[in-house]
Order: C-alpha cells, then structure tokens, then sequence
C-alpha cells in the first residue's frame, strides 16, 4: 500500500504546513497565506449552457478551519456550489438536486406553454 499524498503549503502565521492531501484534491494550493485559509478543491462540476457559464460546483475542504460545519466552509468535507454561494453538506446537496429538479420541471412547462402561444394555440 501506497504512503498518503502529502502538500507542504508556504503559510505567512505558521510557516511550511505540511498535511495530508485528499485523492480528490488538484493540488493546486495557495502559498503565502494564512494556514487557515488552506483550501483543498477538487475538479468543478459545470453547467453551461450554449457555451455561456452559468454555474459550478465541487468538493472542498479546509481543514484547519474553525468551524466543522461544511456549509461554512469547514473542516468537514462539502462541496462548494457557486450559483448559491454556500458548501453543502449532502443532504443539502440532494435538497438542492430536488429544488433543481422541480425547476427543469418549470422550465419544461414554460416550453410547453411558448409552444402553445407561437402556434396560435392561446392567449
């Protein structure tokens, strides 16, 4: 078995933070500043539409955040979604998947009613 990948980040309060590095983490870190904001990201999931960015999100962690909540962005591993500006844990993350749903399901409704409107179908 294979040792755990390890990052030693540049922190101006702590100095070299060396620390485990989650398999989902890209590695990409920022040096030079505080050892509370270490961040580890993992690889956006986006939503574009007609080539226009509309939203993203991914797994985070901070782990020497001092909150353990991952809505505020803790220690905790969450995943960061930007249209909402919040880190979900996954029951909010299967909420959110929900109230998406049932706003494709809207959406659809919409194309429907547009489609009725431009075939002289209604009011």
């Amino acid at each position: 078995m294979s040792a755990p990948r390890t990052v030693t980040i540049r922190t101006r309060d702590h100095g070299p933070v060396t620390l485990p590095e989650p398999a989902w983490c890209l590695g990409e870190h920022e040096h030079g500043g505080y050892r509370a904001d270490i961040l580890h990201q993992g690889p956006d999931v986006v939503l574009a539409f007609h080539g226009r960015h509309i939203t993203d999100a991914g797994l985070v962690e901070s782990p020497f955040s001092e909150s353990t909540r991952p809505e505020l962005g803790g220690r905790t591993t969450g995943v960061s979604v930007s249209v909402i500006g919040r880190t979900l844990d996954p029951v909010g993350l299967y909420e959110l998947a929900a109230a998406l749903d049932g706003y494709t399901d809207r959406l659809r409704d919409l194309a429907d009613q547009l489609s009725a409107l431009l075939a002289g179908g209604g009011q």
